[in-house]
């Protein structure tokens, strides 16, 4: 049993196709984890790299405590179940099972055969001089084997089969033998490549079965790869969602389907597919109008039901697509005259599934309801329903379950944690008045006088300071809470660490995050980013000794080993010396020093707590923590330790 970190991996080929594109993943130990995706998307070939069967280009992937990049795949303990059963035909079910143990060794001490005239006992350890056992590597014996395969066969049900060959049993038992052979070895982790692919449709739901009660059983980590929706729904505890190499999104089956971050994960998750519809959104005042393009359907729903949708898609003028589940969509009679948003349906065709009826239309009069365009609607309704072809329906929507996604991007536009509290404001003479509030600006922000808007992100609500509020609601999201405050006569989002208590409160805002329009000003946040392009290098120190150094404007900086062990790693077979790298700091990992980076100052930017120096290296652009500076230039030491490293040619993130 072993938990699993998969930290910044790339599987690049030679001639420059990315398969793995910046996994990162942390699985912890007797997790389900499945990897879903269409095929050529990276998933069997991130598990090819955790069994150690592919070479990983870039990363570090752990094993327990132990890094395994370079380890051969037999010393990872794991086990792996291939789509194809790969059972030797001319062996016994036993015989398969116990193939793998009989080919591994298992660590023992030497031990004597019999009994001497020293007193030695046979068993008995052997020690060397200085009274230690000797370690060896020894074969199991036959009553180890035994006992191994029988309680292996127990656990699947399989050992009246143990005489019997591949070709006398049926695909799920092949199946059972196939997995059998894996548990046998009660590795750390139970790596399984699309092990039903073969089965037909009602084994492959009693298989999905077995192997869920088989990791109940065994209490151990399980890696599971398929292209099947539903399996990944009913088999994992967690799912990554692979598309083209990227991850686009890891979270439990639930919340997948629920909060989908972006439109692929939105319509590979989920039996019918998502219904998809463009359109913009306009906010006026506390409504949103939202106009569906190709159609004259149009509502206006409560600001407040979108209140997480950034800002910038509120104006009207940005598409977007507009996501609905079919079972959102509503013909019922009684629930479309109680609804407030409703657009009209022209119905095409029906399929009946027994216990719900699949209603096929289009919100555009002159649409077929066949063709998957940006008007066609799928409507999930209960039982047996007939309407005829043709006919003109009204459709209520659960604006509550509405999904808004980029039109270029298809990033989610409402994401499950807000970007960003949008709110209107004014600022009078260096104060800013929001939600019956009044802030003193810092010194960094100049804005001009008059109304305007306030984008505060999520994260710079500080949960101390002079504003008063009460906490009115808070959810867990992975590993964070995020609060609803109750601010005036306004609400704001905020983050915290751990639960949420309802109450007074007090909070401020990281003035230096925050963005501030009114009028022809525009206040942006401070970039939370330093990049510089450089170089990496061998030199020797003052003692003589080899060091690696990271070579920046013609300045070296000693690189610790965490650093350039990992730069090393990912360019195995390239000349490490040779290739450009960026470069990145946060703005509190740079010291002013004596020497160092020769920068000058173009700004000092005073956010009353903290202050920062704006200055220039070349022609990029930095932001530094520094209380005080004298001069128009400085010298600047980033620490190399905490650097972030991008591979310039192959954009590939090596720390």
């Amino acid at each position: 049993m072993a938990n699993l970190s998969l930290k910044h991996i790339y599987k690049v080929y030679p001639n420059g196709a990315k398969a793995v594109n910046d996994f990162n993943m942390q699985i912890a130990d007797k997790e389900f984890i499945v990897f879903v995706g269409p095929s050529g998307c990276g998933k069997s070939t991130t598990l090819r790299m955790i069994a150690g069967l592919e070479e990983i280009t870039a990363g570090e992937l752990k094993i327990g405590d132990a890094v395994v990049n370079g380890m051969e795949p037999k010393d990872r303990d794991i086990a792996m179940v291939f789509q194809n059963y790969a059972l030797y035909p001319h062996m016994s079910i036993f015989e398969n099972i116990a193939f793998g143990l009989r080919m591994r060794k298992v660590p023992d001490v030497k031990r004597y055969k019999k009994d001497d005239d020293k007193g030695h006992k046979a068993g008995e350890p052997v020690l060397d001089k200085n009274g230690k056992e000797i370690p060896i590597m020894r074969k199991y014996t036959k009553q180890e084997l035994a006992e191994r395969v029988n309680e292996a066969a127990e656990i699947l049900g399989i050992t009246e089969y143990l005489k019997r060959k591949p070709k006398e049993m049926s695909g799920g038992q092949r199946q059972r033998v196939a997995l059998g052979r894996a548990i046998v070895r009660q590795p750390k982790v139970m790596l399984l490549d699309e092990p039903l692919s073969n089965l037909d449709a009602k084994l492959r739901t009693q298989m999905r079965s077995e192997i869920v009660k088989l990791h109940k059983k065994l209490q151990t980590t399980f890696i599971y790869v398929t292209h099947d929706q539903v399996e990944a729904m009913t088999m994992g505890t967690r799912i990554v969602v692979m598309k083209d190499g990227f991850v686009k999104q890891i979270d439990t089956p639930k919340n997948l389907y629920k909060y989908p971050a972006n439109k692929f994960v939105a319509g590979f998750i989920g039996t019918p597919q998502m219904n998809f519809f463009e359109g913009t959104l306009k906010k006026d005042g506390d409504k949103v109008a939202i106009e569906f393009a190709g159609s004259d359907a149009k509502i206006a729903v409560p600001y407040e039901m979108l209140s997480k949708t950034t800002p910038q898609y509120l104006d009207g003028t940005k598409k977007v697509y507009i996501g609905l589940r079919a079972e959102d969509i509503t013909l019922d009679a009684e629930k479309v005259a109680k609804s407030a948003a409703k657009i009209k349906v022209r119905i095409s065709h029906s399929e009946e599934l027994g216990t719900e009826t699949l209603v096929y239309g289009d919100i555009d009069m002159n649409g077929d309801g066949f063709a998957e365009t940006g008007t066609r609607v799928i409507i999930k309704a209960g039982g047996f329903k007939e309407i005829a072809a043709d006919t003109v329906c009204e459709a209520a929507l659960d604006i509550s379950a509405i999904h808004l996604f980029d039109y270029e991007t298809e990033e989610s536009i409402m994401p499950r944690i807000p970007e960003y509290n949008y709110l209107d404001c004014e600022v009078v003479s260096g104060k800013l008045k929001f939600l019956g509030n009044t802030l003193d600006l810092p010194p960094a922000i100049r804005c001009e006088d008059g109304k305007g808007e306030l984008l505060i992100p999520v994260g710079a609500v500080k949960l101390n300071g002079p504003i008063k509020a009460e906490v009115t609601a808070g959810e867990r999201i992975n590993g964070q809470t995020l609060l609803t405050l109750r601010v005036g006569d306004g609400r704001l989002y905020a983050l915290a660490d751990g639960e949420a208590e309802s109450g007074g409160a007090s909070i401020g805002l990281d003035f230096k995050k925050i963005i501030l329009r009114v009028g022809r000003t525009e206040i942006a946040p401070m970039p939370e980013v330093n990049g510089l392009n450089g170089t990496f290098a061998a030199d020797k120190g003052a003692d003589g000794a080899k060091k690696f150094c990271l070579v920046i404007d013609g300045e070296k900086f000693c690189a610790p080993e965490q650093v350039y062990t990992k730069m090393f790693a990912a360019t195995t077979g390239r000349k490490v010396y040779n290739s450009a790298y960026r470069y990145e700091w946060s703005p509190y990992d740079f010291a002013v020093t004596d020497n160092g980076l020769s920068a000058k100052v173009l700004e000092t930017l005073d956010y009353g707590e903290e202050k920062f120096i704006k200055c220039a290296v070349g022609e990029e652009i930095l932001y530094v923590k520094a209380d005080s500076v004298s001069g128009d230039e400085v010298r600047l030491t980033p620490d190399a330790g905490k650097v972030s490293v991008v591979e310039s040619e192959r954009q590939i993130r090596i720390l």
